[in-house]
Protein backbone atom coordinates (compact mmCIF):
# COMPACT_ATOMS: atom_id res chain seq x y z
CA UNK A 1 0.00 0.00 0.00
CA UNK A 2 4.73 6.83 -2.99
CA UNK A 3 4.80 8.14 -6.15
CA UNK A 4 4.75 4.68 -7.59
CA UNK A 5 7.86 4.13 -9.59
CA UNK A 6 7.38 4.92 -13.22
CA UNK A 7 8.22 1.50 -14.51
CA UNK A 8 7.47 -1.78 -12.79
CA UNK A 9 8.54 -4.57 -15.07
CA UNK A 10 7.21 -8.06 -14.42
CA UNK A 11 9.66 -10.57 -15.69
CA UNK A 12 11.66 -13.65 -15.16
CA UNK A 13 15.22 -13.56 -13.93
CA UNK A 14 17.09 -16.83 -14.43
CA UNK A 15 20.46 -18.03 -13.29
CA UNK A 16 22.02 -21.47 -13.78
CA UNK A 17 24.53 -23.13 -11.56
CA UNK A 18 25.96 -26.64 -11.44
CA UNK A 19 25.51 -26.69 -7.67
CA UNK A 20 21.71 -26.61 -8.17
CA UNK A 21 20.67 -29.50 -10.41
CA UNK A 22 16.93 -28.85 -10.23
CA UNK A 23 15.25 -27.88 -13.49
CA UNK A 24 14.22 -24.32 -14.24
CA UNK A 25 10.56 -25.29 -13.90
CA UNK A 26 11.20 -26.86 -10.48
CA UNK A 27 12.76 -23.59 -9.27
CA UNK A 28 10.16 -21.22 -10.71
CA UNK A 29 8.37 -18.91 -8.25
CA UNK A 30 5.59 -16.42 -9.02
CA UNK A 31 5.13 -13.56 -6.56
CA UNK A 32 1.85 -11.64 -6.61
CA UNK A 33 2.65 -7.92 -6.32
CA UNK A 34 0.08 -5.25 -5.48
CA UNK A 35 0.53 -1.62 -6.49
CA UNK A 36 1.46 -0.38 -3.00
CA UNK A 37 4.85 1.08 -2.15
CA UNK A 38 5.81 -1.43 0.53
CA UNK A 39 4.63 -4.40 -1.53
CA UNK A 40 6.52 -3.27 -4.63
CA UNK A 41 9.61 -2.78 -2.47
CA UNK A 42 9.69 -6.19 -0.83
CA UNK A 43 8.58 -8.05 -3.98
CA UNK A 44 11.50 -6.62 -5.93
CA UNK A 45 13.88 -7.29 -3.05
CA UNK A 46 12.86 -10.96 -2.88
CA UNK A 47 12.97 -11.25 -6.65
CA UNK A 48 16.66 -10.34 -6.45
CA UNK A 49 17.40 -12.51 -3.40
CA UNK A 50 15.75 -15.64 -4.80
CA UNK A 51 17.30 -15.12 -8.23
CA UNK A 52 20.70 -14.92 -6.55
CA UNK A 53 19.97 -18.41 -5.25
CA UNK A 54 19.15 -19.83 -8.66
CA UNK A 55 15.36 -19.38 -8.63
CA UNK A 56 13.40 -18.13 -11.60
CA UNK A 57 11.21 -15.34 -10.24
CA UNK A 58 8.22 -13.72 -11.91
CA UNK A 59 6.50 -10.68 -10.43
CA UNK A 60 2.82 -10.72 -11.34
CA UNK A 61 0.97 -7.43 -10.84
CA UNK A 62 -2.40 -8.02 -9.16
CA UNK A 63 -5.02 -6.06 -7.27
CA UNK A 64 -5.79 -6.72 -3.61
CA UNK A 65 -8.43 -9.41 -4.12
CA UNK A 66 -6.51 -11.20 -6.87
CA UNK A 67 -3.49 -11.39 -4.58
CA UNK A 68 -5.54 -13.67 -2.34
CA UNK A 69 -7.68 -15.49 -4.89
CA UNK A 70 -4.62 -16.27 -7.02
CA UNK A 71 -2.94 -17.93 -4.04
CA UNK A 72 -6.11 -19.86 -3.24
CA UNK A 73 -6.27 -21.20 -6.83
CA UNK A 74 -2.54 -21.92 -6.94
CA UNK A 75 -1.91 -19.44 -9.79
CA UNK A 76 0.48 -17.48 -7.55
CA UNK A 77 3.13 -19.03 -5.31
CA UNK A 78 3.76 -16.21 -2.87
CA UNK A 79 2.02 -13.10 -1.57
CA UNK A 80 4.28 -11.01 0.62
CA UNK A 81 1.72 -8.87 2.42
CA UNK A 82 -1.36 -9.55 4.49
CA UNK A 83 -2.25 -7.35 7.47
CA UNK A 84 -3.58 -9.47 10.34
CA UNK A 85 -5.60 -9.94 12.41
CA UNK A 86 -7.82 -6.95 11.53
CA UNK A 87 -7.30 -5.19 8.20
CA UNK A 88 -7.41 -8.18 5.84
CA UNK A 89 -9.97 -10.16 7.82
CA UNK A 90 -12.60 -9.84 5.08
CA UNK A 91 -10.48 -11.36 2.31
CA UNK A 92 -9.05 -14.00 4.61
CA UNK A 93 -12.61 -15.02 5.52
CA UNK A 94 -13.20 -15.57 1.78
CA UNK A 95 -9.95 -17.23 0.75
CA UNK A 96 -8.00 -18.08 3.88
CA UNK A 97 -8.90 -21.77 4.03
CA UNK A 98 -6.96 -22.35 0.80
CA UNK A 99 -3.99 -20.13 1.69
CA UNK A 100 -1.06 -20.81 4.00
CA UNK A 101 -0.21 -17.82 6.21
CA UNK A 102 3.35 -17.77 7.52
CA UNK A 103 5.45 -15.71 9.93
CA UNK A 104 5.13 -11.95 10.27
CA UNK A 105 8.00 -9.88 8.89
CA UNK A 106 6.85 -6.43 10.08
CA UNK A 107 5.18 -5.67 13.40
CA UNK A 108 3.03 -2.74 14.40
CA UNK A 109 1.27 -1.29 11.35
CA UNK A 110 -0.86 1.82 11.56
CA UNK A 111 -3.30 3.60 9.26
CA UNK A 112 -5.53 6.64 9.40
CA UNK A 113 -5.92 10.29 8.47
CA UNK A 114 -2.55 12.03 8.21
CA UNK A 115 -1.61 15.71 7.96
CA UNK A 116 1.73 17.55 7.71
CA UNK A 117 3.08 18.46 11.13
CA UNK A 118 2.75 22.18 10.33
CA UNK A 119 -1.06 21.77 10.34
CA UNK A 120 -2.40 22.99 13.68
CA UNK A 121 -4.77 20.16 14.58
CA UNK A 122 -4.10 16.81 16.28
CA UNK A 123 -7.37 14.87 16.18
CA UNK A 124 -10.17 13.89 13.81
CA UNK A 125 -12.65 15.78 16.01
CA UNK A 126 -10.66 18.98 15.46
CA UNK A 127 -10.77 18.25 11.73
CA UNK A 128 -14.55 18.27 11.93
CA UNK A 129 -14.47 21.74 13.45
CA UNK A 130 -12.03 23.14 10.84
CA UNK A 131 -13.07 21.24 7.73
CA UNK A 132 -13.24 24.36 5.55
CA UNK A 133 -9.46 24.78 5.82
CA UNK A 134 -8.89 21.58 3.81
CA UNK A 135 -10.05 21.95 0.20
CA UNK A 136 -8.76 19.36 -2.27
CA UNK A 137 -9.43 18.07 -5.78
CA UNK A 138 -11.93 20.82 -6.52
CA UNK A 139 -13.96 20.11 -3.37
CA UNK A 140 -14.56 22.71 -0.66
CA UNK A 141 -13.62 20.25 2.08
CA UNK A 142 -11.99 16.95 1.17
CA UNK A 143 -9.73 14.14 2.26
CA UNK A 144 -7.50 12.71 -0.48
CA UNK A 145 -7.69 8.93 -0.50
CA UNK A 146 -6.44 5.95 -2.49
CA UNK A 147 -8.11 3.10 -4.39
CA UNK A 148 -11.82 2.82 -3.56
CA UNK A 149 -11.68 -0.97 -3.00
CA UNK A 150 -8.96 -0.84 -0.35
CA UNK A 151 -9.56 -1.70 3.31
CA UNK A 152 -8.23 1.71 4.30
CA UNK A 153 -10.85 3.53 2.24
CA UNK A 154 -13.61 1.35 3.66
CA UNK A 155 -12.44 2.27 7.15
CA UNK A 156 -12.22 5.95 6.16
CA UNK A 157 -15.88 5.92 5.07
CA UNK A 158 -16.82 4.53 8.48
CA UNK A 159 -14.80 7.26 10.19
CA UNK A 160 -16.69 9.97 8.28
CA UNK A 161 -19.94 8.56 9.67
CA UNK A 162 -18.67 8.03 13.22
CA UNK A 163 -17.40 11.59 13.56
CA UNK A 164 -20.23 13.11 11.48
CA UNK A 165 -17.50 14.60 9.33
CA UNK A 166 -18.98 16.56 6.43
CA UNK A 167 -16.05 16.16 4.06
CA UNK A 168 -15.69 14.52 0.67
CA UNK A 169 -13.50 11.40 0.57
CA UNK A 170 -11.78 11.63 -2.81
CA UNK A 171 -11.04 8.30 -4.51
CA UNK A 172 -7.61 8.42 -6.09
CA UNK A 173 -4.57 6.17 -6.17
CA UNK A 174 -1.42 6.04 -4.10
CA UNK A 175 0.32 7.92 -6.90
CA UNK A 176 -2.34 10.63 -7.03
CA UNK A 177 -2.55 10.97 -3.28
CA UNK A 178 1.21 11.30 -2.88
CA UNK A 179 1.38 13.89 -5.66
CA UNK A 180 -1.28 15.94 -3.85
CA UNK A 181 0.64 15.62 -0.57
CA UNK A 182 3.91 16.68 -2.22
CA UNK A 183 2.30 19.81 -3.72
CA UNK A 184 0.67 20.78 -0.43
CA UNK A 185 3.86 20.16 1.54
CA UNK A 186 5.91 22.22 -0.90
CA UNK A 187 3.48 25.13 -0.54
CA UNK A 188 2.82 24.54 3.19
CA UNK A 189 -0.92 24.37 2.64
CA UNK A 190 -3.28 22.19 4.74
CA UNK A 191 -4.11 18.71 3.43
CA UNK A 192 -5.51 15.47 4.85
CA UNK A 193 -4.62 12.14 3.25
CA UNK A 194 -5.28 8.48 3.99
CA UNK A 195 -1.92 6.93 4.84
CA UNK A 196 -0.45 3.90 6.54
CA UNK A 197 2.73 2.76 8.22
CA UNK A 198 4.98 1.38 6.83
CA UNK A 199 5.30 3.99 4.08
CA UNK A 200 8.23 5.96 2.67
CA UNK A 201 6.32 9.23 3.13
CA UNK A 202 7.18 9.27 6.84
CA UNK A 203 10.90 9.19 5.98
CA UNK A 204 10.52 11.96 3.38
CA UNK A 205 8.12 14.36 5.16
CA UNK A 206 7.32 15.47 8.71
CA UNK A 207 3.80 14.05 9.14
CA UNK A 208 1.44 13.10 11.94
CA UNK A 209 -1.61 10.90 12.38
CA UNK A 210 -4.80 12.57 13.58
CA UNK A 211 -5.92 10.97 16.81
CA UNK A 212 -8.80 8.52 16.29
CA UNK A 213 -10.50 8.42 19.70
CA UNK A 214 -13.13 5.93 18.47
CA UNK A 215 -10.48 3.53 17.10
CA UNK A 216 -12.34 3.14 13.80
CA UNK A 217 -9.07 2.62 11.94
CA UNK A 218 -8.61 -0.61 13.84
CA UNK A 219 -5.42 -0.22 15.78
CA UNK A 220 -2.27 -2.16 14.92
CA UNK A 221 -1.67 -5.25 12.77
CA UNK A 222 1.37 -7.31 11.82
CA UNK A 223 2.33 -8.00 8.18
CA UNK A 224 2.66 -11.68 7.26
CA UNK A 225 3.62 -13.39 4.02
CA UNK A 226 1.45 -16.05 2.41
CA UNK A 227 1.86 -18.96 0.04
CA UNK A 228 -0.25 -21.31 -2.00
CA UNK A 229 -0.95 -24.68 -0.44
CA UNK A 230 2.05 -26.97 -0.80
CA UNK A 231 4.64 -24.27 -1.46
CA UNK A 232 6.68 -25.28 1.60
CA UNK A 233 6.84 -28.89 0.43
CA UNK A 234 7.99 -27.81 -3.03
CA UNK A 235 10.47 -25.16 -1.84
CA UNK A 236 11.43 -25.87 1.79
CA UNK A 237 14.60 -23.79 1.72
CA UNK A 238 12.82 -20.76 0.27
CA UNK A 239 10.15 -21.04 2.95
CA UNK A 240 12.85 -21.24 5.63
CA UNK A 241 14.49 -18.08 4.32
CA UNK A 242 11.20 -16.19 4.19
CA UNK A 243 10.29 -17.26 7.73
CA UNK A 244 13.58 -15.75 8.92
CA UNK A 245 12.82 -12.43 7.19
CA UNK A 246 12.16 -9.51 9.53
CA UNK A 247 12.30 -5.74 8.99
CA UNK A 248 12.01 -2.78 11.32
CA UNK A 249 10.18 0.41 10.44
CA UNK A 250 13.48 2.19 9.70
CA UNK A 251 14.77 -0.68 7.53
CA UNK A 252 11.62 -0.94 5.45
CA UNK A 253 11.27 2.83 5.26
CA UNK A 254 14.80 3.17 3.91
CA UNK A 255 14.16 0.45 1.31
CA UNK A 256 11.01 2.19 0.08
CA UNK A 257 12.63 5.62 0.03
CA UNK A 258 15.66 4.31 -1.87
CA UNK A 259 13.31 2.86 -4.50
CA UNK A 260 11.27 6.04 -4.66
CA UNK A 261 14.36 8.16 -5.22
CA UNK A 262 15.79 5.71 -7.76
CA UNK A 263 12.61 5.90 -9.84
CA UNK A 264 12.89 2.19 -10.62
CA UNK A 265 11.87 -0.60 -8.25
CA UNK A 266 14.47 -3.22 -9.09
CA UNK A 267 17.34 -0.73 -9.37
CA UNK A 268 16.40 0.83 -6.04
CA UNK A 269 16.10 -2.56 -4.34
CA UNK A 270 19.53 -3.54 -5.70
CA UNK A 271 21.06 -0.32 -4.36
CA UNK A 272 19.50 -0.83 -0.92
CA UNK A 273 20.65 -4.45 -0.87
CA UNK A 274 24.23 -3.45 -1.61
CA UNK A 275 24.09 -1.07 1.37
CA UNK A 276 22.41 -3.55 3.73
CA UNK A 277 23.91 -6.91 2.85
CA UNK A 278 24.84 -7.88 6.46
CA UNK A 279 21.21 -7.43 7.55
CA UNK A 280 19.90 -9.54 4.69
CA UNK A 281 22.55 -12.23 5.13
CA UNK A 282 21.04 -12.90 8.55
CA UNK A 283 17.86 -14.16 6.90
CA UNK A 284 19.92 -16.81 5.14
CA UNK A 285 21.70 -18.28 8.13
CA UNK A 286 24.21 -15.52 8.73
CA UNK A 287 25.71 -15.20 5.29
CA UNK A 288 24.76 -18.20 3.16
CA UNK A 289 26.39 -17.74 -0.20
CA UNK A 290 24.28 -16.76 -3.19
CA UNK A 291 24.60 -18.59 -6.47
CA UNK A 292 27.32 -17.17 -8.72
Amino acid sequence: MGRIVSAIVSGVVAFTCAAHPLSAQDRGVTIGMTNWAENIAVANLWKILLAERNYQVELKSVDRVLAFSGLARGDIDLGLETWLPKTDKDVMDRFGKSIEVHDSWYKGTRQGFVVPSYVGIDSIRELSERRAEFPAAGEEAAIVGIDPGSSLMQMAEKVLDTYDLDMKLVNSSETGMMSALARAYRNRTPIVVTLWSPHWAFAEYDLKYLQDTEDDFGGSDDIHFMSRAGFGEDHPEALRWLNAWDMSDDELGSLMLTIERAGDAEAGASKWLAENRPLVDGWFGGGEAAAP
